[in-house]
């Protein structure tokens, strides 16, 4: 399989998407920190992931090397941590506080600061300071999708897919709250792996759209992954994958 040729998991429900995933995850976690002492990993917002981290604190906590898997997210709301609608409290619940991973290893995206662009700056600074260069900055990133077809806070026809520099930036999105900082295409399609959780009837039409080698990115934002340098994991359920031609659901 090709650099960023989706390769599609259907799975029965989001109860064994999570299962699944998870232990896929726990296994490429494993090989970087194999490969080379750690593992950076990028986590998602949304609902759909709570299972998984919540498999990752039992289920798998003790398969997992805690003290050298470092936590980045993917995007984040601008609000206080906090908030309910806050992606670094959802994971804080579902996963931090449950596992024995060191403080120093946990990077939430910054939300204190009065300019969304600077925080978004400050953020890219601390990940090209703590991932150094030389290889992906990522080993593993996970990502969710929007009925839309956004991913991460990248929704369609933002300016922010234009982006070919930065990692980071700020973005205002039409859902609420609208206020974002997200990672950018360059450093998420940069990233060793990506898995893409999709779960709910709700999701079958953009998925399908965003699968279709036709859809643009402007229109269908993770259409974009498609020239991810790694690998591409699409773990789907077969409520989501009702719409997919060419997908066994």
């Amino acid at each position: 399989m090709r650099p960023g040729e989706p390769d599609v998991r259907v799975c029965a429900d989001a109860r064994d998407l999570s299962e699944r995933a998870g232990a896929a995850a726990v296994a490429i976690i494993a090989d970087a920190v194999s490969r080379h002492g750690r593992c950076s990993l990028v986590l998602s917002g949304g609902r759909t992931p709570r299972a998984l981290y919540e498999l990752l604190a039992s289920t798998y906590r003790d398969q997992i090397p805690w003290s050298a898997v470092h936590l980045f997210w993917g995007d984040e709301r601008y609000v206080d941590p906090a908030d309910a609608a806050s992606n670094y409290r959802m994971a804080r619940e579902s996963l931090l506080d449950h596992v024995p991973l060191p403080e120093g290893n946990i990077h939430p995206m910054p939300t204190g600061l009065a300019l969304p662009d600077a925080a978004a700056r400050e953020y890219e600074r601390d990940i090209r300071a703590d991932v150094g260069s030389g290889r992906p900055p990522f080993d593993l990133v996970l990502l969710g999708l929007g009925d839309e077809g956004h991913t991460a806070s990248l929704f369609p026809h933002s300016t922010a897919l234009e982006e070919t520099e930065r990692w980071v930036v700020a973005v205002t999105v039409p859902a609420a709250p609208p206020t974002r900082l997200t990672l950018t295409l360059p450093a998420i399609t940069a990233a060793d792996r990506i898995f893409v959780l999709v779960s709910g009837r709700a999701k079958a039409h953009a998925l399908a759209r965003v699968l279709d080698p036709a859809s643009a990115p402007r229109d269908y934002p993770a259409a974009a992954l498609r020239s991810a340098r790694g690998m591409v994991t699409w773990w789907i359920d077969r409520d989501a994958a009702s719409d997919s031609t060419g997908v066994d659901a």
